[in-house]
């Protein structure tokens, strides 16, 4: 029975918060609206771009200038942050992932980003070859915390939810999982704080991307060692 293991990629994967962050301003600037607090902008990681400029821009999500705003985003990302992706990714991440794929875990991506963009800094970070499955918010209809994507990721992976761990720095990575019946791994070195991400009821708490290797290989042990046998 194969075990597929899903991770968030802003907080998770990948220490892009301060960069997203200076995306959001440069694109305001660059329409001349009124600047949030950094506070505020970091409390939208994790959305999709079009929520989270509804938010700062007042209007609908179908409206031109929310189109606008989250186009010009994605542009000015491609400057400010992909070209620090590869010192970006958090300690461990590669040499964890390559560890995990070598031991038979199937690995995927389930993020709020829109799966070219997702794609884009997953490459420019040299992450993307290790996972058998990206999927982006423009692939449901109804993104994290709404369980659709985690049941996206399951069927086209053809895993159950006891087959399944998510791996996420946020609230809405955690409450995806339990939703979609899954198991759930939460970081503390992502965007929410212990607190937060405790309310969320995540199934284990981890501090670092080595404590979580750690952490899958326990609770899977048994799983993987069958797998072996029966092999």
């Amino acid at each position: 029975m194969k075990t597929a293991l899903i991770f968030d990629l802003d907080g998770t994967l990948i220490d892009t918060p301060q960069g997203i962050v200076d995306t959001f301003i440069a694109t305001l600037e660059s329409m001349n609206v009124t600047i949030p607090e950094h506070v505020d902008i970091r409390a939208t990681i994790g959305m999709p771009l079009e929520k989270a400029f509804t938010r700062f821009l007042g209007q609908d999500a179908d409206e031109e200038l929310v189109k606008f705003a989250v186009g010009q985003y994605q542009i000015l990302f491609k400057y400010i942050v992909l070209p620090r992706a590869v010192e970006l990714t958090f300690a461990g991440v590669e040499d964890g992932l390559i560890a995990l794929k070598k031991q038979g875990y199937v690995l995927a991506v389930a993020t709020s980003k829109v799966y070219k963009s997702a794609e884009a800094l997953l490459k420019a970070a040299r992450l993307y070859e290790h996972f058998d499955l990206v999927v982006g918010a423009d692939q449901v209809t109804n993104p994290k915390p709404h369980p659709e994507m985690g049941h996206l990721v399951m069927r086209l992976l053809d895993v159950t939810p006891d087959q399944s761990i998510m791996v996420g720095d946020t609230t809405h990575d955690l409450f995806m999982a339990s939703d979609a019946g899954m198991r759930s791994i939460a970081v503390t070195y992502g965007i929410h704080d212990l607190a937060t991400l405790e309310a969320a009821k995540p199934t284990w708490i981890r501090d670092s991307f080595e404590e979580v290797v750690h952490c899958i290989r326990t609770a899977t042990k048994d799983t993987i060692a069958a797998e072996f046998i029966e092999g």
